[in-house]
């Protein structure tokens, strides 16, 4: 912890690694304090905001502090489960490997969706909520800030160096501008450590610096979020397309069978999903590509079920001239109608309307016999 705020612990161990338990121990309970200490500051920085004057202000600060809120509910979900896996201590090397996962791996898996929709992992998560209430603090021009000037440019310069780390993971067509942002926080904070050296005051310089890397990191990660969903959205598409690729074939066969079988067929086109082209890359092109894929998707199943009721109703009847034939075997009167019917069975397509009225012409008579077929 920093004098005054919560400051996240530095998580232990890698994604499914073993941990020693005492180091697992000290970050559960750093952890556990940090959580604490950070409900209190969010319910302190939420009454702030409420209380702003200016109704602009107020809504500007608003998505950060429901932001804040969800990470710090989305970091004690995760808590949950890492203290109900740590079960006081009684863990063999599997469950260590468990809680390192739960730690490492993502909070939400990608491709889900919510109001904040954030696929970070949990001291990814600790740091955006460290981050976020600093640039709150300063905002809202909160008294009692970190005194200590040569712990806030340490700090400053950690979050620089974070900043640069995530501005990496950007594909280089779409860098440049976070390139230039933090070139520009990179050029303030050296500005702002020389002027210090200098032993000159630069209390009203760091705040700003504070809110605006706080701002930068922000939007860097909840934009790694976005590539991850959009990453974990074009492989669901992908796999999607190959999936409704063959069940539209498979539904075109059996519209072929339907045609030459019966009559009449039903008329519906079949999609073919590769009129929809390559799967997107662009998260709003690729929103709109998963849309259409919906509605290709409804449509064949409409087309199943109208070719497959056609087959069914054929095999319905089917059965039900077998019958009532067996029924009336020695029934002389009824065997031009059953010569009738198994001529038209044999003859593709095979009229349904014609088969339906020979098959109940011969139950009606069944019935006057006192036959059940």
């Amino acid at each position: 912890m920093s004098a005054g705020y919560a400051q996240a612990p530095a998580a232990p161990g890698s994604l499914g690694g073993d941990v020693p338990d005492t180091e697992l121990l000290a970050y559960l309970d750093a952890m556990l304090r940090w959580k604490d200490q950070r409900r209190s500051e969010l319910a302190a920085l939420d009454q702030a905001s409420l209380e702003v004057a200016e109704p602009a202000e107020r809504a500007a600060l608003t998505p950060d502090v429901t932001l804040s809120m969800t990470l710090w509910q989305a970091v004690a979900d995760r808590l949950a489960l890492i203290q109900a896996t740590w079960d006081s201590g009684r863990v063999g090397e599997q469950e260590r490997r468990r809680i390192t996962t739960l730690v490492w791996g993502t909070l939400e898996q990608p491709g889900t969706r919510g109001a904040q929709s954030l696929a970070v992992s949990l001291p990814e998560a600790c740091r955006l909520s460290d981050s976020l209430a600093s640039s709150l603090r300063s905002r809202l021009r909160l008294d009692g800030a970190d005194p200590d000037l040569t712990g806030r440019l340490r700090s400053l310069r950690q979050q620089v160096e974070r900043i640069a780390d995530q501005v990496a993971l950007i594909p280089d067509s779409r860098r440049s501008s976070a390139e230039v942002a933090h070139g520009e926080l990179d050029q303030r904070l050296s500005d702002v450590t020389d002027r210090a050296a200098r032993g000159a005051d630069v209390g009203g310089l760091l705040a700003p610096l504070e809110s605006r890397a706080a701002t930068v990191e922000r939007d860097l990660i909840v934009a790694a979020s976005a590539r991850a969903h959009a990453k974990a959205d074009h492989a669901q598409a992908t796999r999607e397309v190959a999936e409704l690729t063959a069940r539209g074939q498979a539904v075109l066969s059996l519209a072929h069978r339907a045609r030459a079988t019966v009559s009449p067929a039903p008329r519906l086109g079949v999609p073919d999903v590769s009129a929809l082209g390559e799967v997107p890359t662009a998260p709003a092109e690729l929103t709109a590509y998963r849309e259409r894929l919906g509605r290709v998707e409804r449509a064949l199943g409409v087309a199943h079920s109208e070719y497959a009721a056609a087959l069914d109703r054929l095999e319905d009847l089917t059965e039900r001239a077998t019958t009532v034939r067996e029924a009336l075997a020695d029934e002389p009167a009824v065997l031009a109608l059953a010569e009738q019917t198994d001529t038209l069975l044999r003859t593709r397509p095979t009229d349904l309307t014609r088969l339906e009225a020979l098959v109940q012409a011969q139950e009606s008579f069944a019935r006057t016999m006192g036959v059940t077929p």
